[in-house]
């Protein structure tokens, strides 16, 4: 610990105070005045009056050797006084370190004798808790959009999530054999340096999700204070609230998500029961849903689970290496799936019904999912708006594990950050998304979709890459991942095999795009499938630009 509280060492500024002797008084001054005479100055001769308020006496040796005793003197007191108030504030520092139980480990390899854990239900906790809110339930409200009714949204929204989620619960099992965070794991296909690149992207995309949340977060509490409190307010809350949390990091981060859902599950469930007989009104869609918009909302919805897998294995590395693989990626898996079908369902139910309950589509149109819900607990008068509020803190599980992993990523960013600690980007982090997520609330549906469309394409690429490494190269093996190495760019890959398949696969990616802003002439007929082949054709191109590359560096 003493290395990162070295930061807080002080460094002399100077005399801060002049300290006076009490037994070696000043020589007394002796002032003489020239008074002005009346007397004209003559010609060329200048008026003026002086004040000569030098001391009588005339400097000597042995007074300039005192003065100078005095002056080492007055500094050795001032310096004494300065180290007592910074040994007092490493002091108070320390204990808040001790008593949060912060994680001072940063985005390093964790060492075998530190991988501990056993609670293998942490993880299904906390994937859990991490998905059990009203985030969901926005993406759900996206339905109508595409022209799909209840039953229409809920077979696309099982079959999607169902599909996707298998990817970052597989990458968890990997967190306790190789002790590594994701995307340092990516070292060892995109290199040390190159690897900023996804980092960037990863960077991007948690920060999105992070300004989504906090957003959704801030309507709720700004519809419960009926307008009295600004949706900026709202935001401001929620993410000083999630500061505390992702400063601690990982244990924090694990006890919380271990009960957080509770109150969530309890907040949904009423929030249903009291809005029920007005869900059973949904809209009726004279067209059935063609294929295009099928595959878009289930580009939007891989929007949502492929992300979580750049950062899966960052919550599972303190785990025993010998924990079972199985157990690991069943309680990902369902810890991930279970809760964004039913909330998404849910969702998809509220914004069909919407449109046809004014009172509903006049609280939408105010406040958006945050007043949709006010509105659906407003039977249960003051103890439903102490739900909404629940219901708002419940975004608090997903932001601050997100932030926790966005602290880590950031150290990866440049090499230099890695040697600073991991806590202090979590201050950082929420000064930038708090603008952000004020600004973003403006247009939140429009942003949120145009946010969506994009990441699940990088991800795609990038999970081709990692994976096809691991089990075309590495053979499955997590041995082949040296924990030696991590930072040597000398024994790493060059990463040029892996960018370069990335970025040549969206020469095919983009004519697949259906976006507000761009449809490409396949997606005109297929609908958006730039996700699927992102995935498929990155991992293809890597097979044999890693080999070329590992012939040409040997590594």
């Amino acid at each position: 610990m003493s290395a990162y509280l070295s930061l807080f060492t002080p460094q002399e500024k100077g005399k801060s105070q002049e300290i006076k002797k009490i037994s070696e008084p000043p020589p007394t001054a002796t002032p003489s005045v020239d008074v002005i005479s009346d007397k004209k100055p003559a010609a060329g001769e200048e008026t003026k009056a002086s004040y000569n308020l030098s001391p009588s006496k005339t400097p000597t040796p042995e007074r300039d050797l005192g003065l100078k005793k005095e002056e080492a003197e007055t500094e050795e007191a001032v310096g004494d006084v300065t180290n007592e108030r910074w040994a007092w504030f490493r002091n108070i520092f320390e204990k808040i370190v001790v008593f949060g139980r912060v994680e001072l480990r940063g985005v390093t390899p964790i060492p075998v004798k530190e991988r501990t854990q056993t609670q293998t239900i942490n993880i299904f906790t906390l994937w859990w808790s991490m998905n059990t809110n009203i985030l969901p339930i926005s993406f759900g409200m996206l339905a109508p959009l595409y022209g799909l009714n209840l039953r229409n949204a809920s077979l696309v929204i099982l079959f999607f999530i169902l599909l996707t989620t298998t990817l970052p619960a597989y990458l968890c099992t990997l967190g306790p054999k190789i002790g590594m965070r994701q995307m340092l794991q990516a070292r060892y296909s995109f290199g040390r340096y190159l690897v900023g690149i996804p980092v960037l992207l990863n960077l991007a995309t948690m920060t999105g999700f992070c300004v989504i949340i906090c957003v959704v977060g801030g309507q709720c509490l700004s519809a419960v204070a009926d307008g009295d409190l600004s949706v900026a307010v709202g935001i401001v809350i929620m993410a000083i609230l999630t500061l505390v949390i992702s400063f601690c990091g990982y244990r924090v981060l694990h006890l919380y998500e271990k009960f957080a859902w509770i109150p969530a599950v309890i907040a949904l469930a009423v929030a249903a029961g009291t809005g029920g007989k007005d869900l059973k009104n949904q809209i009726d869609y004279d067209e059935k849903p063609n294929a295009k918009a099928v595959l878009t909302y289930g580009m939007l919805l891989a929007g949502y689970m492929i992300p979580w897998a750049c950062l899966a294995s960052d919550f599972s590395t303190y785990l025993k290496p010998d924990t079972s693989s199985l157990k690991i990626f069943s309680y990902s898996y369902f810890g991930l799936a279970i809760p964004p079908i039913l909330l998404m369902i849910l969702g998809a139910a509220i914004g069909n019904a919407t449109p046809l309950n004014p009172v509903w589509q006049a609280a939408y149109e105010q406040t958006q999912v945050g007043g949709v819900l006010d509105a659906m607990l407003h039977p249960a008068k003051g103890f439903g708006k102490f739900l909404v509020v629940v219901l708002s803190f419940s975004l608090l599980g997903n932001l601050a594990a997100t932030s926790y992993s966005v602290t880590l990523n950031l150290q990866l960013l440049f090499p230099i950050l890695a040697w600073v600690p991991r806590y202090l980007f979590s201050i950082v982090f929420v000064a930038i998304v708090i603008p952000v997520a004020i600004r973003a609330a403006g247009d939140f549906f429009y942003n949120l979709e145009n946010f969506l469309g994009l990441i699940g394409y990088w991800s795609s690429a990038f999970l081709g890459v990692v994976l096809v490494e691991h089990f075309w190269f590495r053979k499955g093996n997590c041995a082949e991942y040296d924990p030696e190495v991590w930072d040597d760019a000398k024994s790493l890959p060059w990463g040029v095999a892996a960018l370069a398949s990335a970025v040549l696969s969206f020469g095919l990616v983009i004519p697949c795009m259906d976006q507000v802003w761009w449809t490409g002439p396949i997606a005109e007929r297929t609908g958006d499938i730039g996700f699927e082949v992102a995935f498929v054709v990155t991992g293809l191109l890597y097979v044999p630009l890693r080999t070329l590359e590992r012939r040409l560096a040997g590594r």
